[in-house]
């Protein structure tokens, strides 16, 4: 960085002369440590809903999976490592209704879902 040039205006006000490559720089540092600030205040905010027991966040993994087109409750479930058949015997369900389930063609109950969250290990809020 090279030495920058001061002048003073007629009514006392100290400018600072530097170059353009220079100038463009503390630009782009400057928007970097905003967007750096804004970075940490999410994080912090998102720690605090956290340990206030605000809304969970799924598991990396399950994003993942959700990106990759399955649904949330196959993702959860194919998260857990558990099959169809494993998840639709512990809640007392028919494989073939836990898979339209998995597949948005049935809407299950409010009791059944608490089951599947239940055999799952997961809020229900995340498979509702």
């Amino acid at each position: 960085m090279s030495k920058p040039q001061t002048i003073i205006t007629p009514s006392g006000e100290t400018l600072v002369i530097l170059p353009l490559a220079e100038y463009e720089a503390l630009l782009d540092a400057a928007a970097g440590a905003d967007e750096d600030a804004a970075d940490v205040a999410a994080y912090d905010e998102a720690k605090a809903a956290l340990a206030a027991g605000a809304e969970a966040i799924l598991p990396p993994e399950v994003c993942k999976l959700l990106l990759n087109g399955d649904s949330r409750l196959k993702a959860i479930r194919r998260w857990r490592g558990l099959q169809q058949s494993e998840v639709a015997a512990q809640a007392g369900i028919g494989q073939g209704y836990l898979s339209d389930l998995e597949h948005g063609k049935r809407a299950g109950a409010s009791e059944t879902l608490a089951k599947i969250a239940r055999v799952l290990d997961v809020p229900e809020r995340w498979i509702a």
